[in-house]
């Protein structure tokens, strides 16, 4: 089966850090945002605009390849 990554999540601002029940939030940290896919064996990561961006971490990539195939990530590294 053949499937395209999601659009990624963006962070958005609140007033007040509050959430409503049944809500859950992250704090935004610095470093990289990557999708990561895995799909028949094959790692995609890119960044949220859609950069290939395996070539600069390679550690990501060999770590995501063992994962098992339809696995996606979204995140920041």
């Amino acid at each position: 089966m053949t499937w395209t990554l999601p659009e990624p999540m963006l962070a958005t601002t609140v007033p007040d850090p509050a959430l409503p029940p049944g809500w859950a939030g992250e704090l935004k940290w610095d470093g990289f945002r990557a999708l990561v896919s895995v799909d028949a064996g094959r790692v995609v990561l890119r960044s949220r605009r859609g950069t290939e961006t395996a070539p600069a971490f390679p550690e990501v990539v060999a770590g995501a390849a063992q994962l098992p195939d339809a696995t996606a990530f979204d995140g920041v590294m």
